[in-house]
């Protein structure tokens, strides 16, 4: 496979950096989307948000909730809503597993990212746990202290 099949097969389509910042990531989880055809167009146009979206379980099954999804224009009164529920596809023992870990954890899953893997649409979920202010400013802290290691670093090697 040449490099560019290979970056075509895992393109992102969209990612939700909020949610690296208001959350600690334990694990993740990748699950197909169950979508319509004006959804499919909207998304290779790239025109989606996961800002506000997190994932909930409505009986046995997994759903996508608030993950904004725009119209596609031609399409017109075809289309679809853009902030409708959208079933999650996952294999029955990791649904049982999130479901058993979000109940007497208080974890929360949250979209990561949505990517196209060989043709179709899948979303990566991950398993969070809500971060404190402190928490965040800690975080950004210690990413900016990387920042300076890094540069210091990469001064120290243009001087050679």
């Amino acid at each position: 496979m040449s490099d560019g099949a290979r970056q075509d097969a895992r393109r992102d389509i969209t990612v939700n950096r909020r949610a690296f910042h208001d959350y600690h990531v334990t694990e993740r989880y990748e699950a197909g989307l169950v979508l319509t055809g004006s959804e499919v167009k909207s998304l290779r146009d790239g025109r989606a948000n996961l800002k506000d979206a997190y994932a909930r379980f409505f009986g046995d099954e997994l759903y996508l909730v608030g993950a904004h999804i725009s119209p596609y224009g031609p399409a017109s009164h075809f289309g679809h809503e853009p902030e409708r529920n959208r079933k999650l596809l996952l294999h029955r023992h990791e649904l049982d597993r999130l479901r058993g870990k979000v109940k007497e954890r208080g974890l929360t899953l949250v979209p990561l990212r949505l990517y196209w893997s060989k043709g179709r649409a899948k979303a990566e979920i991950g398993l969070a746990k809500g971060r404190k202010s402190h928490d965040k400013r800690e975080a950004i802290r210690a990413r900016e202290q990387r920042r300076e290691v890094d540069r210091a670093l990469a001064a120290g090697r243009r001087r050679r």
